[in-house]
């Protein structure tokens, strides 16, 4: 099998830092106020303690990024049954990771059982729905982690687009991965019904 070399420039790779003696002094509300005061920066934090932080994505891929949202938000326009999240929002995971997919939905009833405060906050919740686009700097192996870890806490259906290999890895509780090959469009089906996605857009 023939492995495409991507090159990576060194100034969009992620810094991770272990943070688990900080985290014993800091609580939720401390930080994400942290997160608040470092807005130029996308920070994660993993349930092993190590605080992941992502600069700004470049161009391409940002164009990636608002494609995947706005077919996203045409479909959930015409089918309002859950709540929508762009790559900003910080979700509190059951696990004690806090993590940022690049898009992420949930259903109205998940939404509403949270307080108004818990709402303003990071929602302390997994999502139903998980989107990653991988980017050059990204490790596969790193998101391919990440998934997993929204479907171990909770997510009926995670997608890992990789405009990089032309591939998309789906992935759904007691399921293998499935693996699309350069697929013309990928199904939400059943969780999302009548959603289905031309990730060509994306390539």
């Amino acid at each position: 099998m023939q492995v495409e070399t991507v090159s990576v420039d060194s100034s969009f790779l992620p810094i991770v830092l272990d943070f688990r003696d900080v985290l014993e002094k800091m609580n939720d509300d401390e930080f994400e106020k942290f997160c608040r005061q470092n807005p130029d920066v996308e920070i994660e934090l993993t349930k092993e303690g190590e605080l992941v932080i992502m600069p700004p994505t470049g161009g391409e891929t940002g164009i990636r990024n608002f494609s995947l949202i706005f077919e996203f938000g045409k479909w959930l326009e015409k089918n309002p049954s859950g709540v929508g999240f762009d790559s900003s929002t910080v979700f509190k995971l059951p696990s004690g990771a806090k993590r940022s997919p690049d898009l992420a939905w949930t259903t109205n009833e998940k939404w509403n059982a949270l307080s108004a405060e818990e709402r303003k906050k990071f929602p302390p919740l997994c999502p139903d729905f998980v989107v990653e686009l991988r980017s050059p700097s990204d490790s596969l192996l790193n998101l391919q982690n990440k998934m997993s870890e929204y479907i171990e806490n909770g997510a009926a259906l995670g997608w890992l687009i990789d405009p990089l290999e032309k591939k998309v890895y789906v992935y759904r509780p007691a399921a293998e991965t499935e693996v699309l090959d350069n697929p013309k469009q990928v199904s939400g089906e059943p969780l999302l019904k009548g959603f289905f996605l031309n990730v060509r857009k994306l390539w």
